[in-house]
């Protein structure tokens, strides 16, 4: 089921956002659909669907994404995206490849026309489907078949030619038949690897990334919240994060009060950053400056007057005569990944 709706254009590129499902719904998000940096200038680079899992799926798959681009000849777009602590199963031209978490901020650079299908694996998936210790290897990428295939169940060329086949309807629009084509090998892995305890452990990570993704605790959550919600003490979460996740619980309080930072400012520039300190549940700017500057490798400031640089050229892209400013709601929902 497509769970992404709207959108906006620009130079025939269309951007699909997605609509979060209700609090209390069946599955319980573990990532926010924020990210993107730069979303004006993302708008002109691609077109972004996403997609509901299988349902005997979901207890290991976020959501599926298909991204879509066709920019003129010699032209190049670069996004960079600022991680999740969730790793991704793509299937692009150049193959098929399982993707942990990045060590840093991941970036794709994008030339001609083409299309990707990626999964979005819920925290700790990963480590379900790779057994060993090297699925939590910060930067890992290796072949799809490595946590795909196995006895019984699809060959590594069986997977290889599950993602050849969900490039091709990617690239044909058919968003639904791209997932489909990957779903049966994702589905043979989830049921030859699933193991009564990594199910639990699994439900323990996602009860708490739950609660920070959806505002449960409220931004100024501390890591003794996180494990009030699961009824630990911090070190036995630390423990739990270290074996399945592969960062921390501070490292995703930390992460989603910069995803959401970037959001406020990427919507409004010209908000004071102290403002946007306070709102995300930092103490002062300068921790959020810090904190902003490791993820992002550059200032609040500094990303303000970018995003305001590529609001303007996107409103006049749009239209010069009758756009001479962009609303905040005109991008919010850009600045999500």
């Amino acid at each position: 089921m497509l769970v992404s709706v709207g959108g906006g254009s620009l130079g025939g590129m269309r951007q699909v956002f997605e609509r979060r499902p209700p609090d209390g719904g069946p599955r319980r998000p573990t990532a926010t659909t924020r990210g993107l940096v730069d979303p004006a200038a993302a708008r002109g680079g691609f077109a972004l669907v996403r997609l509901d899992p299988a349902p005997d799926l979901a207890d290991l798959v976020e959501r599926h994404w298909v991204v879509r681009w066709d920019l003129p000849p010699g032209a190049e777009f670069t996004q960079v995206v600022i991680p999740h602590p969730n790793a991704n199963v793509v299937a692009e031209a150049d193959g098929f490849a399982a993707h942990g978490v990045p060590g840093g901020l991941f970036s794709r650079t994008l030339r001609g026309s083409g299309a990707v299908l990626g999964t979005k694996l819920r925290p700790g998936a990963l480590r379900v489907l790779l057994p060993g210790r090297d699925a939590l290897r910060p930067g890992l990428v290796v072949p799809a078949a490595a946590a795909l295939s196995g006895a019984p169940g699809p060959t590594p060329r069986d997977v290889e030619d599950a993602g050849r086949r969900a490039v091709d309807a990617a690239r044909a629009g058919d968003d639904t038949a791209a997932v489909a084509a990957v779903t049966p090998v994702l589905r043979a892995a989830a049921a030859r690897r699933r193991t009564p305890r990594a199910a639990v452990a699994l439900d323990r990570v996602a009860r708490v990334l739950g609660a920070v993704v959806t505002g449960e605790l409220g931004p100024d959550a501390g890591v003794t919240d996180l494990a009030d919600l699961v009824g630990t003490t911090p070190r036995s979460l630390q423990r739990l994060f270290a074996q399945w996740v592969g960062v921390s619980p501070k490292w995703v309080l930390q992460r989603h009060r910069v995803h959401l930072a970037a959001d406020l400012v990427a919507a409004d520039p010209g908000r004071p950053l102290a403002e946007v300190a306070a709102a995300v549940g930092y103490y002062d700017q300068a921790h959020l400056s810090a904190d902003f500057a490791r993820a992002l490798g550059t200032s609040p400031a500094a990303y303000a007057r970018r995003c305001a640089a590529s609001r303007a050229a996107l409103a006049a892209a749009l239209d010069p005569a009758a756009r001479p400013a962009l609303g905040a709601a005109d991008l919010v929902p850009a600045g999500r990944a």
